[in-house]
């Protein structure tokens, strides 16, 4: 028995130019081609580069990846239509655009006639000669176009018959793809829908009048494409409708990035179109590194993940609440709307006060921890941690934090060390914005009393690096150790000073990231716990891959005394 295949839709990222207008995200070239690597691996296979002599970053990175192309993506260059009153030979700017060397070539043109007689102060008629005049050019130096109408929905809104005219000058100027464009994210799905299908109508109209024909002399017939923003929050949505009403071009950036609002997240336009409507948009192995991909592209372009994204955020699998982790641990399809491997993401069981016994059955389970339910252990762990959560802690923040509660209630918990007493010295300068901070610490490990001190800029860091001094002799593990994020939140500001604090300590070994946690009156007693916790899960971590070192050199400061 033979399957239909999958239909295809062709998938066209423009992260390295829509995103990169977001306020506040920047690249170096570096970075442009170290994403456009990543989505050639993931299967995308249509990259926008950016504007080639639009500004000398971008004429670089065309001409990088001359030197070094891409694996199997299409790297297209993006630009304008000429401008008015001139001829297409004659721009500078297309000569930038030959260049670059790309086999396509982007072109947006003025769809909205207020645009054309407003932006582009121009005749309507003359709009049509630029998308004619510069398309016709590109083709005949050898390049393929794809034409951008530029505020697509708008302008067949205002006027349709003009609209409709600017599409029919860039099919009989040879363009093969059309892409419509959502430019200011203010259409709904329902008239994306209506106006595609309209397109979808008349254009086969037009083409059955009058077909084009290549050098070969074979037909060419243009096909639909679909560019959708934010500003509304559809872009997702009506990328998908205008899919569903003919478009086979999808236009959008990883993460959503774009200007204003954003682009349409192609991190949920993939899964939607390939998982949910049976697309063909990338390989199933590609598809299960679109987390990996997004983290990647949020990384390079320095930007925090959105740990609640859909698809590929942190908590998009993660469940709190104890019945559905019941039903999720008995069938995921109760709480899941596909599997989570499918996307290279995973699921997360997230402890807290709401959380029932089968959180923490699952959850031990995570860290290799066998409960069973009638164990009185487990019911111990459930108790102390809604206890904890009601003094101010917050485990589902700070995993590592509740490990290390369930090692303690197993009596399983490992003492590398133990703090003796800290005593922290804070200077501030008259006169000078800057502040010092001096800490002293007392430590035992295996019987040993170690006395150390340290400077930071902070009473916490200073604290922090008296303790790793202190403890590096014994562990030498630590140096690999970095406090990578650190939090304070006050949980009651009602009370004003007395309030108290939560800490939250993020800590990685380059390869590992956990999270600890500390409550306290003293925000420096909240934190040094959320420290000491991190340190001491860093060392449980390494302990199950390799033995804990432990030198048995006595400290020259052993039976000094500091104060509590």
């Amino acid at each position: 028995m033979t399957t239909n295949p999958s239909p295809q839709l062709w998938l066209y990222d423009t992260t390295l130019r829509d995103g990169t207008q977001r306020e506040g995200l920047s690249v170096s070239i570096e970075d442009k081609l170290r994403i456009a690597k990543r989505l050639d691996q993931l299967g995308i296979p249509f990259i926008e580069g950016g504007w080639p002599g639009a500004n000398p970053k971008d004429v670089q990175f065309f001409w990088q990846l001359q030197e070094d192309p891409l694996k199997q993506a299409e790297v297209v260059a993006f630009c304008s239509t000429r401008r008015p009153n001139t001829t297409a030979a004659s721009e500078p700017m297309l000569q930038a655009i030959l260049a670059a060397g790309t086999r396509w070539v982007t072109v947006f043109g003025k769809s909205w006639d207020l645009h054309v007689t407003t932006g582009l102060k121009t005749t309507l008629d003359e709009n049509l000669a630029m998308i004619r005049d510069t398309i016709e050019s590109l083709c005949a130096q050898g390049r393929r176009v794809i034409y951008d109408a530029e505020h697509w929905f708008d302008g067949y809104k205002q006027n349709q018959d003009y609209a409709l005219q600017t599409l029919e000058a860039a099919i009989a100027a040879g363009a093969e793809w059309l892409v419509l464009c959502d430019t200011n994210g203010g259409t709904l799905p329902h008239e994306v829908s209506q106006i595609v299908q309209a397109v979808n109508n008349h254009l086969s109209l037009v083409i059955c009048q009058e077909l084009m024909t290549n050098d070969k002399g074979q037909r060419t017939i243009p096909q639909i494409g679909i560019h959708t923003h934010n500003d509304s929050d559809m872009a997702v949505a009506n990328a998908l409708a205008a899919v569903m009403s003919g478009a086979k071009m999808v236009q959008g950036t990883i993460n959503g990035y774009g200007e204003r609002c954003g682009n349409a997240n192609l991190c949920s336009l993939i899964p939607n179109l390939q998982l949910k409507l049976g697309y063909s948009c990338i390989g199933e192995d590609e598809l299960a590194q679109l987390t990996e991909a997004s983290h990647f592209v949020s990384e390079v372009v320095n930007l925090a993940p959105d740990e609640h994204a859909p698809f590929v955020g942190r908590s998009a699998f993660a469940h709190k609440g104890g019945i559905h982790v019941s039903a999720v641990e008995r069938n995921p399809l109760t709480y899941e709307h596909i599997e989570p491997e499918q996307v290279g993401n995973r699921r997360r069981i997230v402890i807290s006060e709401q959380s029932g016994l089968s959180n923490v059955l699952a959850k031990a389970r995570t860290f290799g921890i066998e409960l069973d339910q009638h164990q009185p252990e487990a019911r111990q762990i459930l108790q102390r941690m809604k206890d904890l959560e009601s003094e101010g802690y917050q485990f589902e923040a700070a995993e590592a934090s509740f490990a290390l509660l369930m090692y303690e209630a197993l009596g399983e918990r490992q003492q590398f060390f133990e703090i003796k007493g800290f005593q922290v010295h804070c200077d501030l300068i008259e006169g000078k914005q800057t502040s010092s901070a001096l800490a002293t610490i007392k430590v035992a490990v295996n019987g040993q009393n170690i006395l150390e001190a340290a400077e930071g800029n902070g009473p916490v860091a200073a604290l922090d690096a008296a303790l790793r001094k202190a403890l590096l002799n014994f562990y030498p593990q630590i140096a690999a150790f970095e406090l990578t994020d650190y939090k304070v939140r006050i949980l009651n500001g009602h009370t004003g000073t007395a309030a108290k604090t939560r800490a939250l300590v993020e800590s990685g070994n380059g390869h590992q990231r956990w999270t600890t946690v500390g409550v306290s009156t003293n925000i420096l007693e909240a934190s040094y716990q959320a420290v000491v916790e991190g340190l001491e899960y860093g060392l449980l971590l390494h302990s199950q891959t390799e033995p804990v070192f432990i030198s048995t050199q006595k400290s020259k400061a052993e039976n000094t005394r500091i104060s509590e």
